[in-house]
Order: structure tokens, then sequence, then C-alpha cells
């Protein structure tokens, strides 16, 4: 019994396939044509001339079924410098002296804008964020200045 296979499509070239409906930066689709029609070892001296040019390192990739390596001495201290060095905190309004409250009502309407009555209702909400997303320097101003009045400031 003999069966009539269909023919397999002939795949279009990469130059005709559009992922999306923008339109592409004529700049960019040059350069994609020229790519393309590199061959492999071509290739791979464009993508080594890429990676020292630009300071990318080689990332290597676990073999199948291998557990993963851990991550070398330098690569950790690197990330603990960044933890410690944080720059955009956080401000929480912890606490506030009774005898004190009317100054912090004030302070916090003047740093946000809100009415008398939304200020007063915000303070006696405590505890509660203030801002977030503030630069290291404002918030150390601001922590101050709260202080000063006898609220007790976390930066977070």
């Amino acid at each position: 019994m003999l069966r009539f296979v269909r023919p397999i499509q002939r795949l279009r070239p990469a130059r005709f396939i559009r992922l999306n409906s923008t339109t592409v930066d004529p700049k960019i689709s040059a350069i994609v044509d020229q790519i393309s029609t590199l061959t492999l070892l071509e290739t791979s001296t464009l993508v080594t001339e890429l990676k020292s040019r630009l300071n990318i390192a080689d990332i290597s990739f676990p073999a199948a079924g291998a557990a993963p390596a851990a991550p070398a001495a330098p690569v950790e201290e690197e990330v603990k410098e960044e933890v410690e060095e944080k720059t955009i905190f956080s401000i929480k309004l912890e606490s506030f002296d009774a005898k004190t409250k009317p100054k912090v009502i004030k302070e916090v309407k003047s740093l946000l804008g809100l009415s008398l009555v939304e200020s007063k209702k915000f303070v006696e909400s405590a505890p509660k964020v203030l801002k977030e997303n503030v630069a290291k320097e404002d918030a150390d101003k601001i922590k101050a200045t709260l202080e000063g009045v006898g609220a007790k400031i976390s930066l977070e």
C-alpha cells in the first residue's frame, strides 16, 4: 500500500518573518541583513569580538541533570557590597511623643501636602510609611527633621 506524502513546505528566510507589527529602524534592519549573510565562522568571530568590546562575560550552562555549582567567592562579595550600599529608602513613622503630637502633625502636613485633618489621621495611625523610594540624603534630612520634633522614624 503506497501513501502519498505531502511535500514539506519551504521555510521562509528569517528576514521576511515579522514577530510584531511595529516598524523596525532601517539602520537595525540593515545590520540584521548583513549579519544574516555571515557564515558560521564569521558569526563566531563577530560574537567573540562583541564580547571583548562590550566586556560581556561568558555564561556557562550546567549539564542536564547536574546539580548547580556554588557561586564563586568574588561574586558573593559583590552582592554583599551592593546590599550594604542601599540608596533608596522608605520612611516609616513608628511612633511619636504625645506632647509633640501637634508639631509632628504640622511636619507631616508640610511633607506630604495633606490637609490638617488628613495629617492628624495619618499621624494617629502610626506606625505607617510616610514616603517610599526616597534617596538616602533626602531620607536622612526628613528623618532628622521629624525626630527633631519628637517622632520616632525608621528607614527601611
